[in-house]
């Protein structure tokens, strides 16, 4: 039973400290709140920037031509050939008739042309579709399928894959960078405020120490303290970004920017990222205040 009393002593003085020292709460609680607003920004554009580019794997194709004198032998060569490769997901053959009908079916022009040849004239090639699992080896893929033998050639929009991959590579790469900065911020506001108060309160701990109290009942209410600080910060930017998500997913059709760039629902996504803001708010709290009480306190 003391071990709970200890417990809800601290839980108790911790809550009160943070009503005791309001202004410094104040200023702690207002840099939680701009810190994870940003990183609730940089959580959601991140996630949008990936599902938007797995959505636009699933459309990308690479069109393998093969050799119009190519035997029926060496295409079933050249698919067992496709089907082993690493990046490769999902292959189809398509004959040079079946291509032939498929033109015909594109539209009237090509329908024209495709009458005006003589009868059994096909110069079309037959030729694979093949989808990959990752864009950004498809420039690797293609030029591994380029040297098989019985290849003609490979056809894949190559300018906007190479440019959609650096892009999307340096955005990952500079919300990853943003956000762990902006937690260490926030660790180090939060430690600087739990050390302020641990000074407004050294002759309390003082007394505490004489009278025989232990170091870990000593400690544990500042780290409460910095688990409420923390949690109670996390609170508006969580109710923020629930309701400014689903605004704006409605705003704008369900997209970002673009049609390719389609967003994600907005039910549970917002949701999990509201449980990760509460986690980072109510983590980085305790963990700067672990780290002034371990530094400052020197119990």
């Amino acid at each position: 039973m003391r071990p709970l009393r200890i417990l809800f002593r601290s839980i108790s003085s911790a809550f009160k400290s943070v009503f005791r020292n309001l202004s410094l709460s104040i200023a702690s609680l207002t840099c939680i709140i701009i810190t994870l607003m940003i990183v609730s920004i940089a959580i959601i554009f991140s996630s949008n920037v990936n599902y938007s580019t797995k959505e636009i794997e699933k459309d990308l194709e690479m069109v393998v031509f093969v050799k119009s004198e190519t035997t029926e032998e060496k295409v079933k060569e050249i698919e067992s050939n496709l089907q082993v490769l690493p990046n490769v997901e999902q292959i189809s053959y398509v004959d040079k008739e079946t291509a032939k009908e498929d033109m015909k079916k594109e539209n009237d022009t090509y329908k024209k042309i495709i009458e005006g040849w003589e009868e059994g004239e096909n110069p079309l090639d037959s030729y694979f579709i093949v989808k990959v699992k990752n864009i950004e080896d498809m420039s690797e893929t293609a030029a591994t399928i380029k040297n098989l033998e019985g290849v003609d050639t490979v056809n894949y929009v190559e300018d906007l894959v190479e440019k959609m991959v650096s892009t999307f590579q340096i955005i990952r790469n500079v919300l990853i960078v943003t956000v762990v900065a902006l937690i260490f911020v926030t660790a180090f506001l939060i430690s600087n405020t739990i050390k302020i108060t641990i000074y407004s309160r050294r002759n309390e701990i003082d007394i505490m120490r004489l009278v025989g109290t232990s170091n870990t009942v000593i400690k544990l209410p500042f780290i409460f303290e910095g688990l409420f600080l923390g949690a109670f910060g996390s609170i508006l930017p969580i109710l923020v970004t629930i309701y400014s998500y689903v605004f704006l997913y409605d705003k704008l059709g369900g997209v970002l920017f673009h049609p390719l760039l389609p967003m994600m629902q907005p039910y549970n996504f917002v949701f999990k990222v509201g449980l990760i803001l509460l986690a980072i708010g109510s983590v980085v709290g305790m963990f700067g205040s672990y780290k002034a009480v371990r530094k400052y306190l020197k119990i």
